[in-house]
């Protein structure tokens, strides 16, 4: 018997998450698992708080405001108690129908994450030419392994989450963070269906945020304990390129060039050793800095102002 906690982020979706409630239990209940279903509303405008206030079992947490689905999913694997978590999107795209499966592939792989791909996507075409261009860029620069790293649908062995903490809009890459952490990641085929009720949330702000966050996470799984390595190198590539400029400089002064005619050398001699010398420096003090993050704790990006337990 599987003891699983599904985490689903919910943000104005009071039309959905009663049937999605339901659905989940229903699995849940016939695949006989010692389970936890745990709502996380972002500080919804509707009414997707009382809807859930009415639903059991539930645990339900409300954010003081809308802080985006990556701390709500933080908030919400933060509080998961159990062997597995599974998390999903609230909108009824995901199909809870995929979770046993997903759980025996992760088991039998022995997988610590395996994450859900929808081969078949029920989405407009604009929104899977976005994605798929997104897909692509985390391929050349993330190098996870999964071909959705957009998918909700994924399921995770507990200790995975252990000091860590999500931002901006990293819960796409979370397989991508566990894997530089050592963690096995697996894929599998899920099914995805067409939203029937309330309006998507994705839009080109959060398509260049989660750009944004595919950069840190390369820098993150390239120089993350070792950032003097890519400033410092970088500096010191400046370094070297105004010492040339310098030697070029002095060549054509002892040539007879007159430098007020020509300063286009003696300008770069200086721009590249003041650019080498603050990479440098930038790095010895990413350097203090890393060393200082992996020595006390982090804060959180988001406030709970509500936690309640429905049997």
């Amino acid at each position: 018997m599987y003891r699983v906690s599904i985490v689903v982020p919910v943000y104005n979706e009071e039309g959905n998450v009663a049937e999605l409630h339901q659905e989940i239990k229903t699995v849940c209940d016939q695949n006989q698992y010692e389970y936890e279903i745990i709502f996380i509303d972002d500080g919804s405008s509707d009414r997707t708080g009382e809807v859930c206030k009415t639903l059991r079992p539930l645990k339900y947490i409300r954010l003081r405001k809308n802080s985006g689905q990556t701390a709500a999913m933080d908030a919400g694997i933060k509080a998961a108690t159990k062997e597995f978590i599974v998390t999903m999107d609230g909108d009824l795209q995901n199909d809870p129908q995929d979770i046993p499966a997903m759980l025996e592939y992760l088991v039998k792989n022995e997988y610590d994450v395996v994450s859900g791909w929808r081969k078949n996507r029920k989405d407009t075409f604009m929104k899977r030419f976005v994605s798929r261009g997104a897909n692509l860029l985390r391929y050349i620069l993330v190098h996870d392994g999964i071909h959705d790293s957009g998918c909700s649908l994924k399921v995770y062995r507990k200790e995975c989450f252990k000091g860590i903490n999500l931002y901006g809009e990293q819960h796409r890459f979370i397989p991508a963070i566990l894997k530089m952490k050592g963690f096995t990641v697996g894929e599998y085929v899920v099914h995805h269906r067409p939203r029937t009720s309330g309006k998507t949330k994705y839009n080109w702000k959060r398509t260049f945020k989660g750009f944004v966050d595919m950069i840190s996470v390369w820098f993150w799984s390239k120089y993350a304990s070792r950032p003097l390595h890519l400033l410092g190198g970088t500096g010191l590539i400046f370094i070297m390129l105004g010492m040339g400029c310098g030697i070029w400089s002095v060549l054509l002064f002892v040539q007879g060039y007159k430098m007020s005619n020509n300063i286009i050398p003696p300008i770069l001699t200086v721009f590249f050793m003041i650019m080498g010398v603050l990479m440098f420096v930038f790095g010895l003090m990413a350097e203090i800095l890393i060393k200082i993050y992996y020595g006390v704790h982090v804060d959180v990006s988001y406030s709970i102002k509500e936690i309640s337990e429905q049997e």
